[in-house]
This record gives C-alpha cells, sequence and structure tokens, in this order.
C-alpha cells in the first residue's frame, strides 16, 4: 500500500504513542500536527474518525504551515528537503517533526 492511500488514523496512534514512550504527550503531538497544518483539535479529530488518508488529510489541511519548509533532515534514510513528492514530502516533515518532539526537543523550537 502506497503512503498517501495509508489512512491517518492508522499511523497516528504509533505517533502518540513514540512521543509518549519519550515522556511527552498526546495534547503536544496534537499541537505539532496542527502547527503544521492548520488543522484545530475538532478538525484533526474528524480526519482521525473519518479514517481520512494521508493524501486526502493534507490537501484538506486548512493551512500547510509556510515554514514547513525550513523542516530538515532525514526520515527513514532520505532528506526531507529533498523529497519531490509533494504529499510524500509532507508526510516525511511530520515524521521528522514527531522525531524531533520524541527526541525531546522544546516544542518552541519545533514551531520553526
Amino acid at each position: 500500500m502506497n503512503i498517501k492511500d495509508m489512512s491517518f488514523a492508522k499511523v497516528y496512534p504509533m505517533y502518540v504513542q513514540k512521543a509518549e514512550k519519550k515522556g511527552r504527550t498526546k495534547l503536544e503531538v496534537d499541537a505539532v500536527i496542527e502547527w503544521l497544518t492548520g488543522y484545530d483539535e475538532a478538525g484533526l479529530r474528524t480526519q482521525i474518525d473519518n479514517g481520512t488518508a494521508f493524501e486526502a488529510f493534507f490537501e484538506g489541511a486548512p493551512r500547510f504551515n509556510p515554514n514547513a519548509k525550513l523542516i530538515t533532515g532525514s526520515v527513514c534514510g532520505c532528506k526531507v528537503e529533498e523529497i519531490a513528492d509533494p504529499t510524500l514530502q509532507k508526510v516525511r516533515y511530520l515524521d521528522k517533526l514527531i522525531d524531533e518532539l520524541a527526541k525531546g526537543k522544546p516544542i518552541e523550537k519545533i514551531f520553526r
């Protein structure tokens, strides 16, 4: 299955679990997702409840953060700033932010 077609709701609990294992909270995970996508709490919950695929999740984002282009580094061996596919790049941006959260980076620095 292509990651673009994968349900965001299936991956979301893994983001939360990864963060919580490192002492972070679900609220912080939600704040990171909301910062990146512009979804508010209700909008994020709707996307999760509807089982929205990643591609539709990002296409429907109210305001994808223009500072996302400042997110750099590697995820799964790929430099996020070099990924050509826009949806895949957005998925990896989110992965990178969750990694930073789990590694203890202050939320203020995650929000570039």
